[in-house]
């Protein structure tokens, strides 16, 4: 069927009676009010077995279904599930991760019966991604999540909370219920609220979403479900990655090379949007004069260098907070966006971090980097207090205050001159320069009767110090994601759906892992595990990149795109693992012992950074005359 702009009526359906028409990636399916189903589009999932196929541009009646009245139907990114008016449920289409339902992951073919389901009285199916559920109660006696039945009551509060302690246990259930009410009806009305980050037509004391105490009390369905769904709808099917950008990663004799972080940005910035909304890989990395080919490993592990170069000012758009440099306070880890960086290029490049932290969002696949929470803060439009300043550079919120009450050490206008830290209105900055706090500040002097002015004046300068980088920014992600839901985000959870994780969880670890040519009770594994357990974070961190390009787990498991596998193989026996960063793989050749693997492996984590197999790979391509597609890092 050629493409068209317009709906278009199927001649094949007319007079049928639909009921209801659900579309999956690159097929349909139609369910009549009759109960029959029809299905169009790729062959492998429209349920119908090669015998049967005639036309899939055309609906078909899917035949293993006609004997039967469907009453409901749903569709996953690849597969379908059908419930029956006799409470038998049907599926087929893709089974890689098993949402068929049939207790395997082979390939199935037609439609099959989920015979575990037969006597479950299934009153209600749905299809996700790549899983389905289903429900023995109908939708309408589906219990609400505010209804006291979901909530239970416990003999004790847990030591961990300590708030909690002593207090009424039903109390607290009450106001849980009252907080869950209060989500569902912000959620019920959240298209009539007004959240776009660039308007001001309502005063930061008369919207309550501009408080992050109003925020940090809606559940997190509240920002999360209508962002989910807007990302959804805005996603690019059928593709697998992007568009192909180049990198030189090498050095020649004449010519260093650019920081990896300019040379995809000078390429990015280029697109247009819609084509980056990819649920993967947004676009395809060639490594120029390197021999590995982008099946995901590369991308991956060019955006971790990228965060690196960030970090390490080998691209000035961030700076560590003053807190750093003066070994005091909070956040001395964290970054700043750079107030020196307001050039137009610099400016373009603040857009390029925007869609990366986009792009973080849509694929799934945290990126590593630690930005301070003041900049969290600006960018779900939060503003910032006199807090936020001191929790990144203490010292100079300790002289504002200073300088404001001087008075209270006895100091007078006559001797304000003798010990005033600074002749005139302008401060050092985020980054240390020395920058005017309003307009011709430098010819302004500071006075004793203008220095409660100048405190506050240098508060504000502060705050709005990067403003046009925070623009950028906010463009860049707006482009990818739906930044006016940001407004009901908390800055916390926009850095946890952003960076997942900081720490490695090895519980979540061992629920993704599949194992190849062994299983979990063979001694090469539970070697793995134990060794695991004795690394510190760093070295899990380490493991990570080594296997797979990143340096962070998703938040939630449901966020894990990507399986995490263990296989072993045929090399020589205490040689160092080797893995595929395209597929989440690590690759353990046999050892004799415990202590020699976990030798290998801290060497090859440790050692083994980038790319390891591109001489190896050039060496084929010269052979065979082509660059081959095979995935390897």
């Amino acid at each position: 069927v050629v493409g068209k702009s317009t709906p278009t009526e199927r001649e094949a359906l007319r007079g049928v009676g639909v009921a209801s028409a659900l579309a999956g990636t690159q097929f349909s399916v139609v369910l009549t009010k009759a109960g029959k189903v029809y299905s169009f589009g790729q062959e492998r999932m429209l349920g119908i077995t090669e015998n049967f196929a005639t036309n899939n541009t055309v609906p078909q009646l899917v035949p293993d279904l006609s004997e039967h009245t469907i009453v409901q139907i749903d569709v996953g990114s690849e597969h379908v599930v059908a419930l029956s008016d006799t409470g038998e449920v049907f599926t087929w289409g893709i089974n890689n991760e098993g949402q068929l339902g049939v207790g395997h992951t082979n390939p199935v073919a037609g439609v099959v019966a989920v015979r575990s389901l037969s006597d479950k009285g299934i009153r209600q199916v749905a299809a996700g991604k790549c899983h389905s559920s289903f429900w023995t109660a109908s939708p309408e006696n589906r219990p609400c999540a505010t209804s006291s039945t979901q909530l239970g009551l416990p003999s004790h509060v847990p030591s961990e909370y300590r708030q909690l302690q002593g207090m009424d246990l039903k109390l607290v259930r009450s106001r849980l219920q009252v907080l869950s009410y209060f989500s569902d009806t912000v959620y019920g009305s959240w298209r009539l609220l007004t959240y776009d980050p660039g308007t001001r037509d309502l005063p930061h004391l008369n919207n309550p979403l501009n408080s992050s105490h109003v925020r940090a009390v809606l559940a997190p369905r509240v920002h999360m479900l209508p962002s989910m769904r807007a990302i959804g709808r805005t996603m690019v099917q059928g593709r697998t990655y992007g568009p192909q950008i180049t990198v030189h990663r090498l050095a020649q004799p004449d010519k260093p090379a650019q920081p990896i972080f300019t040379q995809i940005s000078e390429q990015v910035v280029k697109l247009p949007s819609p084509d980056l909304r990819l649920p993967s890989r947004a676009w395809k990395i060639k490594l120029i004069g390197e021999g590995a080919d982008d099946a995901g490993g590369v991308f991956d592990d060019t955006i971790t260098e990228m965060c690196g170069e960030l970090e390490n000012s080998v691209v000035p758009l961030l700076c560590s907070t003053p807190n750093r440099a003066a070994s005091t306070g909070q956040n001395r880890d964290q970054f700043l966006v750079n107030p020196d960086s307001s050039s137009p290029e610099s400016l373009q490049h603040y857009r390029f971090l925007g869609i990366l932290l986009g792009v973080a969002v849509r694929t799934r696949k945290p990126m590593d980097i630690h930005l301070a929470p003041s900049v969290w803060k600006r960018l779900v439009s939060l503003p910032l207090t006199t807090q936020d300043i001191e929790s990144v550079d203490s010292l100079f919120v300790s002289s504002i205050k200073s300088l404001s009450n001087i008075d209270r050490s006895g100091i007078t206008s006559e001797s304000f001159d003798s010990v005033k830290p600074i002749e005139r209105y302008h401060i050092q900055n985020s980054n240390g320069t020395l920058a005017p706090i309003v307009p011709g500040g430098e010819d302004i002097k500071l006075t004793f009767s203008n220095r409660r002015v100048f405190a506050l004046q240098a508060l504000r300068s502060r705050v709005e110090e990067s403003d046009a980088q925070i623009e950028a920014i906010l463009e860049g992600l707006a482009s990818i994601i739906p930044v006016p839901l940001f407004r009901f985000m908390t800055a916390e959870a926009l850095e946890q759906w952003v960076c997942g994780k900081p720490e490695i969880d090895l519980a979540l670890l061992q629920k993704i892992v599949r194992y190849r040519d062994m299983d979990r009770t063979h001694y090469l594994v539970e070697w793995f595990w134990r060794i695991m357990n004795r690394f510190s974070n760093d070295d899990r961190v380490a493991m990570m990149r080594f296997v797979s390009g990143r340096s962070r787990l998703p938040t939630d498991i449901a966020d894990v795109s990507q399986r995490f596998q263990i296989m072993k193989t045929d090399k020589s026996k205490d040689g160092l693992p080797t893995a595929q960063t395209c597929f989440f793989q690590l690759r353990l050749p046999d050892y004799t012992s415990e202590s020699v693997m976990e030798e290998k492996l801290r060497y090859a984590i440790h050692n083994c950074r980038s790319i390891d197999m591109d001489n190896y790979m050039l060496a084929r391509n010269v052979d065979n005359g082509q660059l081959l597609d095979d995935g390897i890092i």
